[in-house]
């Protein structure tokens, strides 16, 4: 048996990270379930305001009209024409579902009016026309 003295090197010291890291993710994990989630048209709308403005329930379809007239939904351009089917995918999806119009105040009024009757050929149950509450 030979008594060798081996030559351990000490570590300066150290620091534990683990409780910090645990600290990180329970906050990230904290924000992440806290944060509200805001679903858009894709557009800058100027919306108009009303004194009876209300809020509607977070499960709404939102389709929004431009200045120009062009028809978002879902963050992206549609056409006319396919903004029935889409409507309809979507009813069927979830029947009780209302939908939004988020309207430019310089949209054009047809271009609403043909909105609002594709939503109704679609079937919607609900149908509404976003403002912003008068203070």
């Amino acid at each position: 048996m030979s008594f060798v003295k081996r030559n351990k090197s000490k570590d300066g010291p150290s620091i534990d990270i683990a409780p910090m890291l645990d600290m990180v993710f329970i906050l990230l994990i904290f924000f992440i379930v806290t944060s509200s989630f805001v679903r858009e048209t894709g557009i800058d709308v100027n919306k108009p305001k009303a004194s009876s403005a209300q809020e509607l329930a977070r499960e709404s379809i939102l389709i929004g009209i431009s200045r120009e007239g062009t028809i978002h939904i879902n963050e992206g351009q549609v056409d006319l024409r396919a903004l029935r089917m889409i409507l309809q995918r979507m009813v069927a999806e979830k029947p009780d579902r209302a939908a939004v119009i988020v309207a430019d105040r310089e949209a054009p009024s047809g271009k609403i009016v043909d909105v609002l009757d594709e939503c109704n050929a679609a079937k919607v149950k609900k149908v509404s026309i976003a403002a912003n509450k008068e203070e």
